[in-house]
């Protein structure tokens, strides 16, 4: 008997089948074991020793394997195939070592890069060694997370109340956002002209043509400046003869993008189907660990974390046999196309994301997948298979056209375009953009001859005024990072969420925004901490980190030169006074806060006393503006201000609220309105049995430009009747909550994965989500994690799940989770944080007996308390 471990138990149990009655297949359900959130976790005075703690589900989960072992001849640990992979094997092994429980029992490591019957079985003909370069570089990764994360989140706590935390790549991601958004609000936009115009051959064939030079001389983009400018040229030209200077034709190809990697799927997704990196990668995960086909579940894609481009040799041979097939043999290159990645790091060896089969086609397996794993499905499928036909053949087109202006001026034309000689690749998939611009290429031009006659149609002077550059999206920012070699295929999402839940950014029209307390956390970083939000600092980590995983660095020198700078730049703000930490953020964030007043007063000056400067100060809740005059002059507002449209929208939303339609059941208004926590939907009438009109929240992932009648419909609508339950009898309703989305049946509540699922979840999807959640909780309420002891107070710490939701509980202080935090990626640092808020909002009526204070906790109090009145 083998004993074999990987991650999930819907892998356990596929893979069960496919290796028989031989075999026991266990899950571990992800990392078995983590670094408690408290000092000395990692503990760099003891040669960077890490102290791992464990929940009791993980510790039961290793128990079984335990006890499965006790009958068994080997271990295969089976994870996944990258560095985490490596990383949950290890800890396993680990543990099970402590427990005295390998004995004699051979160990062995197996990777397979696609769940399907003949990978496993290849991988488990071809065991390995744990790789302990891999293992070592997840050691390095893990400990300086916790030492930036755990170090310095907590100075920021101290000198920048309100704010959440610092991360070592999360930090600099959030950087290159607040960076956009100061180059947006100090871009000026700067108004240039063009002169267009609509010419016609001598066969009466239309097209387009652009002032390009004058007298020989390239025109620039800012030579036109005014309209006075544009009209002059514009009288010069229209009385000319207009004729054919020059016609070039050149033939162009353009070959097929790579298959996809972890980022490139990511932003396709995100451009293409309007997915989130989050949702795109829980999609692609189910399609990894497979589907049931025929009976016999099969994993439809290989793994989905990879830096690699390349595919193996017989997925090449296949897709050249499909395109044969599908297409014919025009399609078909003479030889296979082989990519090559340009990343340095160990997940290079991978292969590119794509289908286990590409005779696979979408269309053959659409009817037992979803919509959504159809749409990823087919994305995946069309670009491995487009990757290997052949190029796209163009004649792009240059004709020059001239003309003799009544200033005596020659004025030069041009025209281009571009036709599809062959549409190769084209024929089944395009790569999107990010931003798509006015592709003058893509217009085809008549038939034209030099020294021909062209017939002037009209002449046509356009204003344009340059653009700020846009802000990003979750796809361009993955695609920046990549390019700037910040963070690596599997953090990419987690890195996203984490800003999201912080709320240091949000989401609107699928744009991330820098909130106000994510622009003070990075003014404040860049201050006192600038050397750490560095992009090229970041990358050259990263790269030191694969370098480890390469076998070329000893990751503890790695841990000792990094922690010795760190050690000491966090040092040197323990005398820091907040006065200073507010001048600094006053310096760096003046632009944003005070931004110039239209009459050109003073935007500093206080509008509410004579001669009071207004800045930054800093409350309880975090950053507002206050006047210099305090305490005469109490005058305070927002971080920000809503101007023009914005703050006219807001104020109509606030009071009578914006009507978006009539409903067509009661006649009333539907109003979308502004209330103390956030934007909902009201009817504007109400039924005579009713106490008020009827509300409804909208989820916080929606934007209020995005909210219409349609949209507003469905939110009163909630909570809708699925239906009744086969076993009870009882109803099953979806409805929305604080925590998102959710069904419910006598009590238990279960979370709906996304927003639109709500409006058309049925039965026996509902009744499957309420059993799992049934299971999971031991039908009641209870305990979801356990984060450990209290780091001062002592005493438990848990994160709970409650009638109304998911709260974090010490003693007899309870706190509800933010809206949108995951209850099982609640830290120990995060619960402790909000315990400590919460327990200054209920007073003395929640404090323990005064004498049961330790000396150590007064300490603490008054060191804080003197702290903040400096």
């Amino acid at each position: 008997m083998n004993v074999v471990v990987v991650e999930s138990p819907a892998k356990a149990k596929t893979i069960n089948k496919y290796l028989g009655t031989d075999y026991t297949v266990l899950a571990s359900y992800g990392h078995v074991r983590d670094l408690p959130s408290k000092n000395g976790s990692v503990n760099p005075d003891e040669d960077f020793t890490m102290i791992w703690d464990m929940d009791t589900k993980s510790r039961q989960r290793v128990n079984d394997i335990a006890k499965a072992l006790k009958d068994a001849d080997k271990l295969i640990l089976a994870t996944d195939p990258d560095r985490e992979g490596e990383a949950i094997s290890w800890h396993v092994l680990d543990i099970l070592k402590e427990k005295g429980a390998l004995k004699d029992k051979d160990v062995a490591r197996v990777v397979f890069n696609a769940i399907t019957k003949s990978a496993v079985t290849e991988a488990m003909e071809n065991a390995r060694d744990l790789d302990e370069d891999l293992v070592e570089a997840y050691l390095a990764r893990r400990a300086l997370d916790y030492l930036v994360g755990f170090t310095l989140s907590p100075v920021l706590w101290r000198k920048l109340p309100g704010s959440r935390s610092a991360g070592r790549v999360q930090s600099v991601a959030l950087r290159l956002v607040c960076e956009r958004e100061l180059e947006i609000e100090a871009f000026k936009s700067q108004e240039y002209w063009t002169i267009e115009a609509d010419l016609r051959t001598a066969e009466d064939k239309a097209f387009r043509a652009r002032l390009n030079a004058v007298d020989g001389k390239k025109l620039g983009k800012f030579d036109v400046p005014a309209e006075q400018a544009a009209k002059a040229i514009e009288s010069a030209m229209k009385e000319g003869r207009y004729a054919v200077d020059s016609v070039e034709a050149k033939p162009a190809k353009r070959n097929p993008a790579a298959p996809f990697t972890t980022s490139t799927l990511q932003q396709e997704a995100s451009r293409k189907l309007g997915f989130s990196s989050a949702r795109t990668m829980q999609i692609a995960q189910k399609l990894y660990e497979g589907i049931n086909l025929d009976g016999e579940t099969t994993g439809l894609i290989t793994y989905m974390r990879t830096d690699g481009v390349q595919i193996a040799n017989e997925a090449i041979a296949e897709a050249r046999n499909v395109i044969q097939d599908d297409f014919g043999e025009p399609y078909v290159p003479s030889a296979p196309r082989v990519y090559k990645t340009k990343a340095k790091n160990a997940q290079e060896a991978h292969e590119a994301i794509r289908p286990t089969s590409l005779a696979r086609r979408p269309k053959e397996v659409s009817r037992v997948l979803d919509d959504e794993q159809f749409k990823l499905y087919e994305l995946i499928w069309k670009r491995t298979l487009a990757s290997q036909m052949e190029s796209a053949d163009f004649e792009r087109t240059t004709a020059d056209i001239v003309t003799e202006g009544t200033d005596a001026k020659r004025y030069t034309l041009r025209a281009t375009g571009q036709v599809v000689v062959f549409d190769g690749f084209l024929k089944l998939y395009q790569e999107g953009r990010d931003d798509d611009g006015d592709d003058e290429d893509g217009r085809r031009l008549p038939k034209m001859s030099k020294g021909e006659t062209v017939g002037l149609v009209k002449l046509e002077p356009l204003q344009h005024f340059t653009e700020p550059p846009p802000r990003f999206t979750e796809a361009t920012l993955i695609k920046r990072m990549e390019e700037l070699g910040i963070g690596r295929p599997s953090t990419y999402t987690a890195i996203l969420t984490t800003l999201r839940n912080r709320e240091y950014v949000r989401m609107d029209k699928k744009r991330l925004i820098p909130e106000d307390k994510g622009r003070l956390v990075t003014a404040f970083l860049e201050s006192f901490f600038e050397r750490y939000v560095q992009y090229d600092f970041t990358a050259n980590l990263e790269e030191q980190l694969d370098r480890i995983s390469a076998g070329d660095l000893d990751w503890k020198k790695v841990l000792q030169d990094f922690w010795g700078d760190f050690n000491r730049a966090i040092g040197e703000t323990a005398d820091l006074r907040i006065t200073e930490v507010l001048d600094a953020l006053n310096d760096l964030l003046g632009p944003h806060v005070f931004p110039q007043n239209e009459d050109g007063s003073d935007p500093r000056g206080c509008p509410n006393c004579e001669g009071g400067k207004l800045s930054l100060k800093v409350g309880k809740f975090g950053a507002f503006v206050g006047c210099s005059n305090y305490p005469e002059c109490r005058f305070t507002r927002q971080f920000t201000q809503d101007t023009g449209e914005d703050a006219s929208k807001k104020a109509a939303m606030t009071t009578t609220g914006i009507e978006l339609g009539i409903d067509p059941e009661s006649g009333f208004p539907v109003l979308l309105k502004q209330g103390r926590f956030g934007p909902f939907i009201e009817l504007g009438g109400k039924k005579e049995e009713e106490a008020k009109p009827k509300r409804a929240s909208i989820p916080r992932r929606i934007p209020t430009d995005e909210v219409d009648f349609e949209l507003a419909l469905k939110l009163l609508s909630l909570p809708r009747l699925v239906g009744q339950h086969p076993e009870s009898g009882m109803d099953i309703t979806a409805g929305l909550g604080r925590y998102g989305p959710f069904v419910l049946h006598d009590g238990t509540y279960a979370n709906i994965e996304s927003f639109e699922d709500l409006f058309t979840i049925g039965l026996n999807r509902s009744v499957s989500l309420i059993a799992e959640k049934a299971a999971k909780s031991g039908g009641k309420s209870g305990t979801i994690k356990e984060l450990g002891e209290h780091p001062s107070e002592g005493g438990p710490v848990n994160v709970m799940s409650g009638r109304y939701g998911p709260y974090v509980k010490h003693k007899r202080t309870n706190s509800t989770l933010p809206k949108g935090t995951e209850p099982e990626e609640v830290t120990l640092e995060q619960a402790v944080e909000l315990i400590a808020a919460k327990a200054g909002k209920t007073g003395k009526a929640k404090k323990a007996p005064a004498k049961k204070k330790t000396a150590a906790k007064k300490k603490t109090k008054s060191k804080a308390e003197a702290e903040e009145t400096a």
